[in-house]
């Protein structure tokens, strides 16, 4: 049996992750929607929220419909399943079924997560969260949400010490 490599950027993945969710929240709450960042006005753009685990498949149907997704990622004509979770807080990627597992006891599943699972799909090889992971993710954030929230994510894994390709 083949041990699995570490992950070694993991966690400063996740914890720019937590701070650009937390930038999405202050932005809710702020005129606007205008933050500033290492001496940036930001102008955040609104995050989508979904409910049920059909929503989360037809908003992952729509953006793997995407041209620029399409060409970009041979690996979005695989089809995609989406199942909700049971007793966690957390999603996660299955790459032999190729499905994201959505937490559904939350409010609601944020697209910041969404997107995040769709990129282990994306990524061309499974490698955790390296290099190619943020590329892709941070990509994903330009075309989908908008350039600002993939400048925001590039800005924070930077700053976590993260790299990417």
């Amino acid at each position: 049996m083949t041990a699995r490599p570490r992950d070694r950027q993991r966690r400063r993945v996740y914890d720019a992750e937590r701070r650009l969710r937390a930038l999405f929240d202050l932005a809710d709450h702020t005129p606007g929607r205008t933050v500033e960042l290492f001496g940036s006005q930001i102008s955040v753009p609104i995050e989508r929220r979904m409910g049920t685990v059909e929503s989360v498949n037809a908003y992952l149907d729509a953006v793997l419909a995407m041209p620029s997704i399409r060409t970009r990622y041979p690996h979005a004509a695989v089809p995609l399943r989406v199942r909700a979770r049971r007793g966690s807080r957390y999603a996660h990627y299955e790459p032999a079924t190729a499905t994201i597992a959505v937490p559904l006891r939350e409010r609601a599943v944020r697209e910041l997560l969404v997107l995040h699972e769709l990129a282990h799909h994306l990524q061309p090889r499974p490698a955790g969260h390296g290099p190619e992971f943020c590329r892709v993710f941070c990509d994903l954030l330009d075309t989908v949400v908008g350039a600002e929230a993939g400048w925001l994510m590039r800005t924070m894994l930077h700053d976590a010490g993260a790299h990417l390709t």
